[in-house]
């Protein structure tokens, strides 16, 4: 896991195991070696567990389940995380779906309803089993300083989850279908770390926004296509186990991806010169997330203005996100690079100046993480290089001092993008 994941993961089981009384046990070591101890220790006749849908634990837990029925334990596993399981979504030939709309649209809203949420157990019975490790002694809290303040935005476990979703459906939902594109406004869900680790589950979050609203209110058709391009991605990853790593596309194994570290780096600290872009790069590194509108600008900047490979904007996403999930940040990494299921035109490259104007026309989300821009007018802060001499120094701003020059000309980056697009096309 990256460092985010693992901050927001030992509070969240902090909260966990203050919920069960403090009876949370930690164990630490190969998973099959220590079932088969608790097997061989404890008269157990069943074990259950939730699926996962990453190779390797897809391939853990098969090796487990068959060291349990060998052992004449009874092993089953159970659909928790998604609404639907991959096989149960497919065309009428029995083969996967490849584009988003499909899938959703025929797939899923024409299979079987996904199951009510259960209620939670009145009684919980725990087995006196001493634990082989606690919680601080897994080490999952970062070295360094970053941690202290990045939390201050959230609040973990399954309360926040909860008051969470319900401050979505009283004040977001109503605007998400459009507002979910604004930045600076309060109409996304924020749900996706607890949506991760578990806090809540889909089906949760599916039928509350189903009980309050229906099918024909825009918000909520919006968020629930959301919850499916979760489901999408999950089935990728599942029929594409190297999502990861190797393009859908095969074409763009012959990309001609730019080596440039120097503007990888800049791209990460948020310093390139293009306000929306560093205001996203910098949310993220504050505050473990970023805003899905700006997710496609600065993912376009990375891919097609800058031209470095798509996977190193992976591995910063999967690093600093909360809610860096294998599927979604896979598969979403994949789609702005134009080589995924479903993909973005490779002709269409966010520009970094116009997506400002039109999605943060006041600038307030700029400010917020760009502060150095804050005394300049709205109508430059898209695009800073393009103010006037005097309005600069009124403002108290010397580019290349106080803030970056663009790293690269959005115009040219776009033609050279357009231009490396083109040679795939010469590829059979």
């Amino acid at each position: 896991m990256g460092r985010a994941s693992r901050l927001w993961l030992h509070h969240s089981l902090e909260r966990l195991n203050q919920s069960l009384k403090g009876k949370l046990q930690i164990f630490n070591g190969p998973a099959l070696s220590i079932f088969e101890t608790l097997a061989q220790s404890h008269d157990i006749k069943e074990i259950h567990w939730n699926r996962a849908y990453e190779p390797w634990r897809i391939a853990r837990d098969t090796k487990l389940k068959d060291m349990m029925q060998e052992k004449g334990i009874h092993a089953e596993s159970h659909k928790a995380n998604l609404l639907w399981e991959p096989w149960e979504v497919a065309k009428k030939d029995g083969t996967p779906y490849k584009v988003f709309t499909p899938f959703y649209r025929r797939g899923c809203l024409n299979a079987p309803a996904p199951r009510r949420p259960l209620s939670a157990p009145q009684d919980i019975k725990f087995a006196d089993i001493p634990a082989n490790t606690s919680l601080d002694d897994c080490e999952l809290l970062p070295k360094n300083r970053w941690k202290d303040d990045l939390l201050a935005h959230w609040t973990v476990g399954e309360d926040g989850a909860r008051a969470r979703l319900d401050s979505f459906l009283d004040n977001g939902i109503n605007d998400y279908k459009e507002g979910r594109n604004l930045p600076h406004k309060p109409f996304v869900s924020r749900l996706s770390p607890h949506l991760h680790f578990g806090e809540i589950s889909v089906n949760q979050c599916w039928y509350s926004a189903l009980e309050r609203y229906d099918m024909g209110h825009e918000g909520c058709d919006t968020f629930l296509s959301e919850l499916g391009w979760r489901e999408f991605s999950a089935s990728l990853l599942f029929y594409h186990q190297e999502l990861k790593t190797d393009p859908l596309n095969q074409k763009f194994i012959h990309f001609p991806w730019r080596e440039a570290p120097d503007d990888l780096v800049k791209w990460q600290q948020g310093q390139t010169g293009y306000p929306i872009v560093d205001a996203g790069m910098r949310e993220l590194y504050q505050t473990g997330y970023m805003h899905n509108r700006v997710r496609m600008i600065v993912g376009s900047f990375l891919v097609k203005n800058l031209r470095l490979h798509w996977q190193y904007g992976e591995a910063w996403f999967w690093d600093c996100l909360f809610d860096a999930d294998h599927a979604a940040n896979s598969a979403s990494w994949q789609w702005i690079a134009g080589c995924g299921a479903d993909a973005a035109p490779y002709f269409r490259v966010f520009n970094p100046i116009t997506q400002a104007e039109r999605f943060d026309g006041e600038a307030h989300y700029i400010k917020q993480f760009v502060p150095e821009l804050a005394n300049l007018p709205a109508k430059y802060i898209g695009d800073p290089s393009a103010a006037p001499a005097d309005v600069l120094a009124a403002a108290n701003i010397t580019l290349g001092r106080d803030y970056p020059y663009p790293i690269v000309d959005a115009k040219q980056s776009r033609l050279d993008a357009l231009g490396a697009f083109a040679t795939l096309k010469e590829i059979a």
